[in-house]
């Protein structure tokens, strides 16, 4: 696969366009480059050794940090570190995923013998929440509902987006096609849920209310730790964090706590079968005791996805569609089981550069780049029309993600905070979409390009000696889109300008806020907190040339102000009890997307811009309890209840006032999004993890969502019940997991509208309607460590070859997938 290296500016950012490199053959000299460097690395001479207290081998990649986390550094391969980087006389802290926390003073440590061992948990329960108020706290004192994902449980199960990561933490993903993902939490989706990365809200103006795929922009190879909110975090995260807020964390460039230059590095390549996939990885740290650098660059393969062998023959792709001279051909398949056209490649890349300035700032400066290939839509690819496919082409355009950010962070305490931190970013993204019916010339292309800058303070003060905490900041987005449409005739190569997705002038969209909190104990068995924001988001739309559509109007400007909240409790009877409530309010504004957007969202259905939609808001109250019966069991329990009122929803629509517009050559229902009544969404997650002895797990978690809209119609975006149920063996340096997969069925009386009206998507039921029928998957993972410094790791999902497609996607899920992978450390 060969790429087209360039630099420039787009929008005032630098980036680097990559040109024609033959990406797998240098990512795989990169992997043998430190293979062969590997026997030559040598280790300066190191303090603290940290062992594992079972088997006393060494354990890598621990934190190690003062109290303030002003000084910070990690464990080497062989589990030793350099303490000369810290200042004498203060307690510090050995924390890792796997182990339970521990502190030592120097004078214990000395004492020690400077060897630290490290207890393994009984439950896999993080012991430290930064997602809930911004800034790290006790997980036992926060009353939202949050999963972790911590990097050892990616390395396990080897995820090849960020889509598959995210549903690794309880969270359903839908995909319209094989380079997609769209997270569905707790019956809300798309712009109703929000992605943070680094302290940065990645939600633009034109998140749509269909399925997304800007998750996938991320390189799992570089999150070092994913938490999920379940419920609105709006108090903390402003518009569209509704059903939830998914955190993301990446790798930071880590500073030598000795004398020497701190050097560290990894290579990663894994193959599986289901999609010939080839994925590559690199990453590289070299830091000083005030300077350090950190950069990485991953490349993924991934061919056309096969499908199971057993069961439901509807999903078969018996045909597809090629070009042949001047013609579109349909042909007939020879392995039906093959998706055809849905393979794509991804490259990313990260950088940062991090320096100390004095002893109380802690500098970060990151660039992220992501690119897609061409990406096909392989659920319009399946669609028929007079008893053939209907479409010649249709494909989404690269899809590019570029961030900018500087985090400053500042530790002097005074009498306004304790901590401060300010993050400022700029982010670049573009997509485009691509169709052209069968036999037609005229290829349909939308172009987008939204520019974003934002800027986050937040800061917290330490009050009382009861660990009370205060915190509060302000948060300004400006969003910049520039929309473009045309046609292309691919023979000549002609193009004429169309209608674009949205509006074709200027398009602003800004967005204020100010939040403040503050926790405190007012006994050590209770924690109570209560938080506020007020936001004011704004939008203007122009349209510049109103001849494609003739709207009645050419200007769209909404400006709305919204005041959301959220108060809770953590009750903790005895060191074995937990019992949460959490009251909680969200909202979600208007975007570019709901306001002005024109577009075909089925065969026959199109889609219109509403300029007088208004925001709707969510009411939710949570009530959780978790206990540990010894050191056998942790079973764990929430129910939730949310109200969503003037909700924002699709329905049948007057255009010039007509309810029917040709669209396209065809014949066109005019809908549009419209504040209709509400919608209620509830249900329940259920967790338990058993330890039948110290190297055996088992852990099963369930959840189950149900809704309905103020016609009594479900909603669109809860899914089925689903669940998994681990088997897990960890002994040393070799760990296995056997695992089932499940989803429950959706039947065609309990489909949504929108859903009823795809049926190519689904299974036929005894009576001719659409379906999603349940499923499962039984799966095995395996992994070994060689010496801390080369993982292997190999497995195979879907044992049975089951043939299924998850509820609401377009691309049926891969047959059986043989995973392999080699990580090596340096």
């Amino acid at each position: 696969m060969s790429i087209n290296i360039s630099a420039g500016v787009m929008n005032g950012t630098l980036f680097v366009h990559y040109g024609k490199i033959n990406i797998t053959r240098l990512m795989k000299k990169l992997l043998v480059s430190l293979l062969l460097f590997l026997p030559f690395f040598t280790i300066v001479a190191q303090t603290v050794t940290v062992i594992n207290a079972d088997d006393g081998k060494p354990v890598s990649d621990v934190a190690v940090y003062n109290e303030t986390r002003t000084e910070f550094g990690i464990t080497n391969p062989a589990g030793r570190i350099n303490l000369s980087g810290f200042r004498p006389g203060q307690t510090l802290y050995f924390q890792h995923f796997s182990y339970e926390r521990v502190s030592f003073t120097t004078e214990e440590l000395k004492a020690a013998g400077w060897i630290v061992k490290l207890v393994t948990r009984t439950f896999e329960v993080e012991e430290f929440i930064v997602s809930a108020n911004r800034w790290e706290q006790k997980s036992d004192e926060v009353p939202n509902h949050i999963i972790v994902v911590a990097q050892p449980a990616v390395r396990m199960m080897n995820p090849q987006t960020a889509a598959d990561l995210v549903s690794m933490g309880e969270v359903f993903v839908q995909k319209s096609q094989f380079g997609g993902g769209s997270p569905m939490i707790r019956g809300f989706a798309t712009n109703r849920v929000l992605i943070n990365i680094d302290g940065v809200r990645m939600n633009n103006a034109i998140y749509r209310e269909g399925n997304i795929q800007n998750v996938i922009s991320l390189d799992p190879n570089m999150i070092e730790r994913t938490e999920i909110i379940f419920g609105p975090g709006a108090t903390m995260y402003g518009s569209d964090a509704l059903g939830g807020v998914m955190d993301f964390h990446t790798k930071r460039a880590l500073f030598s706590t000795g004398d020497s230059l701190f050097m560290k590095a990894e290579g990663m390549a894994r193959w599986s079968s289901a999609s010939s996939e080839q994925t590559y990885h690199v990453d590289i740290n070299a830091g000083g005791r005030r300077i350090a650098f950190l950069s990485s660059v991953t490349w993924s393969d991934f061919g056309d996805l096969v499908m199971g062998s057993r069961s439901h023959s509807e999903y078969l792709r018996n045909s597809y569609q090629v070009r042949v001279g001047d013609r579109d051909s349909v042909v007939m398949n020879d392995n039906p089981q093959k998706q055809v056209a849905s393979g794509y490649s991804q490259l990313n890349t990260m950088n940062k550069l991090r320096f100390k300035a004095g002893r109380n700032f802690d500098i970060d400066l990151a660039h992220h780049y992501s690119r897609l290939s061409d990406v096909p839509r392989y659920d319009r690819l399946i669609q028929t029309r007079n008893n053939t496919l209907r479409y010649g082409d249709w494909y989404y355009g690269p899809q590019v993600w570029m961030m900018t950010n500087a985090s400053v962070r500042y530790n002097k305490p005074s009498p306004l905070f304790d901590e401060a931190r300010l993050t400022v970013a700029r982010q670049d993204y573009r997509e485009s979409r691509h169709d052209r019916g069968l036999n037609k010339t005229d290829l349909n292309q939308q172009f987008e390009k939204v520019g974003i800058w934002s800027a986050n303070l937040d800061l917290d003060r330490k009050t009382g000696d009861r660990g009370n905490l205060l915190y509060y900041g302000t948060e300004y987005v400006w969003n910049n889109i520039h929309s473009t449409a045309n046609v292309k005739n691919i023979i000549t190569g002609e193009t004429i300008p169309a209608g674009s997705r949205y509006p074709n002038g200027q398009n602003r969209y800004n967005s204020f806020s100010l939040y403040a909190g503050y926790k405190f104990n007012p006994v050590s068995q209770l924690t109570v907190s209560a938080g506020a924001r007020y936001n004011y988001v704004s939008l203007n739309s122009e349209i510049a040339d109103n001849s494609f559509y003739n709207f009645p109007f050419t200007t769209i400007e909404s400006a709305n102000g919204a005041l959301t909240g959220a108060a809770g409790a953590v009750y903790r009877p005895d060191g074995q009890t937990e019992i949460t409530l959490n009251l909680s309010t969200g909202f979600r504004a208007p975007n570019l997307d709901d306001l002005g957007k024109v577009f075909e969202s089925a065969p026959g259905v199109l889609v219109v811009p509403n300029p007088d939609l208004r925001p709707e808001y969510l009411y939710n109250i949570d009530l959780g309890a978790s206990r540990e019966f010894g050191k056998m069991l942790l079973a764990e329990a929430s129910l939730f209840y949310s109200y969503l009122d003037n909700a924002m929803v699709r329905r049948e629509f007057l255009f010039n006032d007509e309810p029917t517009i040709e669209f396209q050559g065809e014949e066109s229902q005019v809908f549009a999004m419209v504040n209709a009544g509400y919608a209620i969404v509830y249900g329940t997650q259920l967790k338990a993890e058993l330890r039948p002895s110290s190297f055996l797990r088992i852990k099963s978690s369930l959840t189950v969502t149900g809704g309905h809209d103020d016609e009594n119609e479900p909603l669109r975006h809860v899914p089925p019940l689903f669940g998994t149920t681990h088997l897990v063996f960890e002994r040393s340096a070799v760990r296995a997991d056997l695992y089932a997969v499940y989803n429950g069925s959706i039947t065609y009386d309990r489909m949504a509208p929108s859903e009823k009206d795809k049926p190519y998507l689904y299974a036929e039921d005894e009576n001719g309607n659409p379906w999603s029928p349940g499923w499962f998957t039984l799966n095995f993972k395996s992994s070994f460590n060689i010496s801390n410094r080369l993982d292997l790791t190999a497995g195979v999902e879907n044992i049975l070859d089951l043939r299924y497609r998850p509820y609401s996607s377009g691309i049926a899920a891969a047959g059986r997938n043989f995973i392999i992978s080699a990580r090596v450390r340096i």
